[in-house]
């Protein structure tokens, strides 16, 4: 089963893409030089294996006086992992994917040669480093996943596991990261690393949310009334805002119901509130937050998926 589409060369939408990896791929790079790895912050993935593995081998190397590279350890093991990806789950993983973690594992290892303080933190506070360092990869990592390409690594791990068990992708990208978090705690001894490198999964993870769907002000309500009507013609004529009536039934009266499904922005659902209360002050309403609206009125699909 192919997963990959040809996609045309030297077009806008190519070097855009391909620019996102270039930028992500630095960003991430900065993230960990900077922030994570002078303070032994090991945020999951191939990386944080390496930092690991990068302060265990100080000394052992006279040409890495140091420790192993980090860039070089992540590549060593990003090739491999991405190799065996390719045989069990398919062609999933373009080149796109492959240029991600070869240019990160570069710019990795040339910020840190160039670097005069060699591993010294930018600054000494580690929870701004856990911030900075979590907003810097997930604005990276965001922007890489944004080009349909993957971060490798642990993530190839998940899938491959997740192809022999029942176990969600999700629930084992969480696993994996997890347990090598615990990796540095047995290898640093130190109680506030994973304390420390889960606040920087998290951040992580809320920054890539916010590349990939934006920050959304919109909420989605589903409205149960017997002034349906009146409450739809305020949704359509006064907040011009469009909607969706499904059927529904009671369950205690057996009565057929006419809800309204309306996405309006937060602004709007207090207009609403106020007008249903006056009018129907029984009426049912929920309101939920929504991650991504796109359709007529908000985003189009194209857009998003040609951008």
């Amino acid at each position: 089963m192919a997963f990959l589409q040809k996609e045309k060369l030297f077009t806008l939408k190519w070097f855009k893409e391909y620019t996102f990896i270039t930028i992500g791929a630095l960003l991430v790079a900065v993230g960990f030089v900077y922030f994570m790895t002078p303070h032994k912050i090991v945020p999951g993935g191939v990386y944080g294996i390496a930092i690991v593995v990068h302060y265990l081998t100080e000394g052992l190397f006279p040409f890495w006086p140091k420790g192993f590279p980090i860039g070089l350890f992540g590549l060593i093991v990003n090739v491999p992992l991405t190799i065996a990806g390719i045989k069990i789950l398919g062609p999933r993983f373009g080149v796109k994917t492959i240029i991600g973690f070869v240019l990160t594992s570069v710019f990795m290892d040339m910020i840190t040669y160039f670097r005069e303080v060699g591993d010294a933190p930018l600054v000494q506070d580690v929870l701004l480093s856990c911030v900075f360092g979590g907003v810097l990869l997930g604005v990276g990592l965001g922007l890489i996943f944004k080009s349909r390409a993957t971060s490798g690594g642990s993530d190839i791990i998940a899938m491959i596991i997740a192809k022999y068990t029942s176990l969600q992708l999700g629930q084992l990208m969480i696993y994996v990261d997890s347990i090598i978090v615990l990796l540095g705690l047995i290898a640093f001894r130190e109680w506030q690393i994973p304390l420390y490198s889960w606040l920087a999964i998290y951040i992580t993870g809320r920054a890539i949310d916010f590349i990939l769907e934006g920050s959304n002000y919109n909420k989605a309500l589903l409205i149960i009334s017997d002034k349906h009507e009146e409450i739809k013609n305020k949704i359509l004529v006064d907040i011009e805002r469009g909607g969706t009536y499904l059927k529904g039934t009671g369950m205690y009266s057996g009565e057929d119901k006419n809800i309204i499904y309306t996405v309006v922005s937060r602004r709007e659902v207090a207009i609403l509130e106020q007008y249903i209360s006056q009018i129907d002050p029984n009426a049912f309403i929920t309101v939920m937050d929504t991650r991504e609206i796109l359709g007529e009125g908000f985003q189009s699909i194209k857009m998003k998926t040609d951008s």
